[in-house]
C-alpha cells in the first residue's frame, strides 16, 4: 500500500520497536530511503514513532525538549525547506484515567514545542493524538465523557492547540462529515459497524491553509486498529 501511495513523507506511530528492530521490508521501502526512528528508553515494545522521507531533511530532532516525556520516544521532527513535519504519538490517559495528569503535562509541553517550531517556519503535525476533539469525532460521545481520549481536559488541550494558530486539516475541509473515524477497537466487530473514534490528525499551521489540497481518512486500508490518514499539500 505504501509503495502504491508513494508518499513524500510517511509518519508512523506506536511502532513498538527501536531502529535496530525495524523489519527489513520497511528498511528497504523504495522511495523512502531516509528513515528516522525513536523508541522508549529501556522499554522495548512500548510507544515509538518513525518518520520516513523521499528526500533528505535539512535537520531531524527527537523529543520535545522535556525530560519527563522525551525518554518515551514519542516525537520525531524533520525540517524541510518549506516546513517542519512532526510525527507524534501522544500519551494515552490510561484505563481509569490513571495517566491523565502526565498526559495533560505532555499536552502543554508539546504545544510550547510546536509554537517554537512555528515561529521558525510552518508546521505539519501528523499523528495519533489520542483525543476525539468534538462529539462528531466519535460514535458514542455520551457514553464516553469520562473515557480516556474524550475527557473535557484532553479536549480542551486540543482546543488550545487550535487557538494557538494551528488547524485540524480534516475538519477545516469537512466540518460536517460524520462517521469519519480512524480508530476502532478490535472488540465486538466495531470496525465493520463503524463504531469508532477520530484520534489521528494532520494539523497544520494556519499559514499553510493556502497549500492544503486535501486531508483524507483512508478507512478502507486494513492492517491495524487505526487506519492511515493522508495530507496533501502543495509546498
Amino acid at each position: 500500500w505504501v509503495q502504491e501511495e508513494a508518499p513524500d513523507v510517511l509518519c508512523l506511530q506506536e511502532t513498538k520497536c527501536g531502529g535496530g528492530a525495524v523489519p527489513p521490508e520497511i528498511r528497504a521501502l523504495p522511495g523512502l530511503p531516509h528513515q528516522f526512528w525513536a523508541s522508549a528508553e529501556g522499554r522495548p515494545g512500548y510507544s515509538g514513532v518513525g518518520l520516513l522521507a523521499k528526500t533528505e531533511p535539512l535537520n531531524v530532532t527527537y523529543g520535545i525538549g522535556d525530560p519527563e516525556h522525551d525518554s518515551d520516544g514519542r516525537v520525531v521532527t524533520a525540517e524541510f525547506p518549506s516546513l517542519f513535519v512532526v510525527s507524534a504519538y501522544v500519551p494515552n490517559a490510561g484505563r481509569g484515567l490513571v495517566r491523565l495528569e502526565p498526559r495533560l503535562r505532555f499536552d502543554a509541553a508539546f504545544l510550547a514545542f510546536l509554537q517554537r517550531l512555528d515561529a521558525q517556519k510552518p508546521v505539519l503535525l501528523c499523528g495519533d493524538l489520542n483525543v476525539a476533539h468534538a462529539e462528531i469525532d466519535l460514535c458514542h460521545p455520551r457514553a464516553n465523557r469520562a473515557s480516556p481520549g474524550f475527557t473535557p481536559q484532553e479536549r480542551e488541550g486540543f482546543s488550545r492547540l487550535l487557538g494557538a494558530g494551528f488547524v485540524d486539516s480534516f475538519r477545516h475541509l469537512y466540518p460536517e462529515a460524520r462517521g469519519a473515524f480512524t480508530f476502532w477497537t478490535y472488540l465486538g466487530g466495531a470496525r465493520a459497524r463503524n463504531v469508532g473514534w477520530r484520534l489521528d490528525y494532520a494539523v497544520v499551521s494556519q499559514r499553510l491553509l493556502g497549500a492544503l489540497c486535501d486531508s483524507k481518512i483512508r478507512n478502507t486500508v486494513a492492517g491495524s486498529d487505526h487506519c492511515p490518514i493522508t495530507a496533501l499539500l502543495a509546498v
